[in-house]
């Protein structure tokens, strides 16, 4: 009797071009409408990332914002305060291959406005300078100190060595602007990258996957090496990711964290967005169980009236007040990066504060 095998066949890869379609018309169409600010969020934040990677994309596949773009200068005109969503939108769809040149005119609005003038914040003061750069306007011209401010923050690298999701964030975006987005050196001196070491232990410590991705693709536009642990950890992250169908209009989702890992995927020259794309609404869906030990890592410090900033003298006593999950996240952090020590010294926060008596 002769036994037949069967081989299942491998599931179909779909091109790349059909995939950043399927991404494009769910988030134009499918998990957001109207006006809604976060409609404007998604939508910027994945052409933004489709464009600086140079991705794939059929200029015919982008009818989904044909409309938004036929209308642009009007949500412009009346939603201005959100002018660095719209310009940055307009801008990544011409650059995209979309059938007009409306940006310039777009650019050139927005600074006779003044609407730049207008952020009390130097983060989105430079991103406001970024987006009209890329038609050549200079925004700001007059403050001349903007840039040097900027590296001040990035560079102040004791900012990250305790836990400030806030400024994480604004320094790897900071450092976006720089580089804009690894097209050029942005000149990062030794403190910045220390920042950004210091930042990435930190994501890692609490398994934090999107601020990771973020730190790892700074190092990489910075010109820096960047932790083959993180990596590891990051790149299996995101083939653990599920992309589902959209159900009941429910989009509490991680969309975010799902872009920013498959950017890191394309930075490092892997294939993004890898997963299976159905049609219309999809959500993303992070894996359970990830939580890291920062909080537990924090308490214990805290709880520690004589602690020191020594990690070698405090190694012995933190582990055997951590559990055994955090024991083995806090030792792979400690391998993952020679700057533990100097991380460790300023999240201890060990100096105290003299009080008169």
């Amino acid at each position: 009797m002769t036994n037949v095998l069967a081989f299942a066949h491998p599931a179909r890869v779909q091109p790349e071009a059909d995939r950043h379609a399927a991404l494009m018309q769910c988030f134009a169409g499918h998990r957001r409408f109207g006006d809604d600010v976060f409609w404007l969020k998604e939508n910027a934040e994945l052409l933004n990332i489709l464009e600086c990677t140079g991705s794939e994309v059929d200029p015919n596949r982008l009818d989904a914002y044909r409309g938004f773009y036929a209308g642009v200068e009007k949500r412009l005109q009346f939603f201005p305060q959100y002018y660095r969503f719209l310009l940055s939108i307009c801008l990544d769809l011409e650059d995209l291959g979309i059938e007009g040149d409306k940006g310039a005119a777009l650019v050139d609005w927005v600074a006779e406005q003044g609407f730049a003038e207008a952020e009390l914040s130097d983060l989105q003061r430079m991103e406001a300078r970024r987006l009209m750069a890329r038609r050549g306007a200079l925004a700001l011209a007059e403050d001349g100190g903007l840039e040097e401010r900027a590296r001040r923050f990035i560079g102040r690298s004791a900012s990250f060595a305790m836990p400030n999701k806030k400024a994480a964030y604004e320094l790897t975006h900071l450092v976006f602007y720089l580089s804009e987005y690894g097209r050029k050196d942005p000149c990062l001196d030794a403190d910045t990258r220390l920042s950004l070491e210091f930042a990435g232990l930190m994501a890692f410590i609490e398994q934090n996957a999107d601020l990771l991705a973020e730190v790892c693709i700074a190092l990489r536009y910075g010109g820096f090496e960047v932790p083959e642990v993180w990596e590891t950890w990051l790149v299996r992250h995101t083939h653990l990711f599920s992309v589902e169908g959209l159900e009941d209009g429910a989009v509490q989702d991680d969309y975010h964290e799902y872009l920013v890992c498959n950017w890191l995927m394309n930075s490092k020259g892997e294939r993004s967005f890898a997963k299976a794309m159905q049609p219309g609404g999809m959500v993303f869906r992070r894996p359970s169980g990830m939580a890291g030990p920062l909080r537990e890592l924090s308490e214990c410090m805290y709880r520690l009236d004589d602690r020191s900033g020594d990690w070698h003298a405090m190694r012995s006593v933190v582990l055997d007040n951590l559990s055994e999950s955090a024991q083995t996240v806090l030792a792979w952090a400690e391998h993952s990066s020679d700057k533990f020590d100097m991380f460790f010294e300023g999240f201890a926060r060990a100096g105290g504060v003299r009080v008169a008596g």
